[in-house]
């Protein structure tokens, strides 16, 4: 599926990294990256998270971070954002001319609260920073650039070189009033879906999707010409994906093998497995999960992404071909997808035969 990026025009789905979870999987023969995803249309790309490898799959896929149009964090976890540094303070020396037009980026603001501390600890544990706990998007923009002001003024001062403050504008996603939002009591209430970027080529909508104990995470729907791309980020199977994915050309769903999470952790008996079992079950969604989401959103195909565990047999993944006949991919690091193959609008066979 892999084509260099001047082959081919129109919108395109590249899958830079399909992997989910904050490890090094062993055991995985496809070498997946950590999760990533761009969305290009035409000559220029919008990047989705930006998980291990980023900037190596960026350069494979053979799209150029000059041409960079936005950068969007579903959520601020750790394998969602580990690479920001280096598309931070590395990609900086490719984005020299972007001073007069910098890159957005966008992800969610500052938490505000702490989450509760789980049930399973017989001590409570002692937060990390508690000078400032839950730090936003912005906030995580400035202390990276503070962590590495010695080879940043090296470069600007020396070297003469654009700083990264003036390169990326950052902000935080503000969420809608009146949605009765609240991190810990209600983080996904039922809204709409609601604009945070547009440009000459795509209308960005987000929505907030549930992985507790984080919050906000949120979901993206990019829409343009050559159809509409909707990513869950990482959630539960809950309403409000659904509803942001209505009638989308290709849904890119997380999924996790909840075998795999009873092999690891289904005989813990010690805090930290009980706790890390009682995650992942609420935190995330199966393969049947993720076609349901799809189905129910009229989605016209459903691609598998942010893949845990990365090691996993392919036959894990496969069984939702025989739920989505001939509308379910399990696509590899720097394949290629177009929402609407050879420009044509694929049908939803699921509302032809209800039809």
């Amino acid at each position: 599926m892999h084509l260099p990026t001047a082959e081919i025009g129109g919108t395109r789905v590249v899958t830079l990294g399909t992997t989910g979870g904050p490890r090094w999987w062993k055991g995985d023969a496809k070498d997946r990256c950590g999760i990533a995803t761009a969305v290009a249309v035409g000559d220029r790309f919008y990047l989705v998270d930006a998980g291990q490898g980023v900037g190596r799959r960026i350069r494979q896929a053979g799209l150029e971070l000059a041409d960079l149009g936005g950068i969007f964090l579903t959520h601020l976890h750790s394998d969602h954002t580990i690479d920001l540094p280096s598309l931070f303070v590395v990609g900086m020396h490719e984005l020299q001319n972007r001073q007069a037009a910098p890159v957005r980026v966008l992800g969610p603001g500052n938490r505000g609260v702490l989450p509760a501390i789980s049930p399973h600890a017989t001590v409570a544990p002692r937060p990390v920073a508690p000078d400032n706990p839950t730090p936003g998007t912005r906030e995580m923009f400035d202390s990276i650039l503070r962590a590495y002001a010695t080879d940043l003024n090296d470069r600007v001062l020396d070297s003469l070189r654009i700083s990264p403050a003036e390169l990326f504008d950052v902000g935080d996603i503000a969420i809608p009033e009146f949605t009765g939002y609240h991190p810990n009591t209600n983080a996904t209430p039922a809204m709409d879906p609601f604009v945070i970027f547009e440009d000459d080529r795509v209308q960005v909508t987000a929505i907030l999707v549930e992985h507790p104990p984080i919050a906000p995470a949120f979901a993206f729907r990019f829409d343009s010409e050559g159809g509409s791309v909707t990513i869950s980020g990482d959630t539960c199977e809950t309403d409000n994906m659904v509803t942001l994915a209505h009638d989308t050309d290709l849904l890119l769903h997380e999924a996790i093998d909840f075998g795999w999470v009873d092999s690891q952790y289904a005989h813990a008996t010690d805090d930290t497995g009980r706790a890390s079992r009682a995650h992942h079950y609420k935190s995330h969604t199966s393969v049947e999960g993720a076609c349901r989401i799809a189905e129910r959103a009229g989605a016209r195909r459903l691609a598998l992404h942010h893949l845990v565990p990365g090691s996993a047999d392919p036959s894990v993944w496969a069984r939702g071909e025989a739920l989505l006949p001939g509308r379910f991919l399990v696509p590899d690091d720097l394949d290629v997808i177009a929402p609407r193959p050879n420009g044509r609008r694929v049908p939803n066979t699921a509302a032809v035969l209800a039809g």
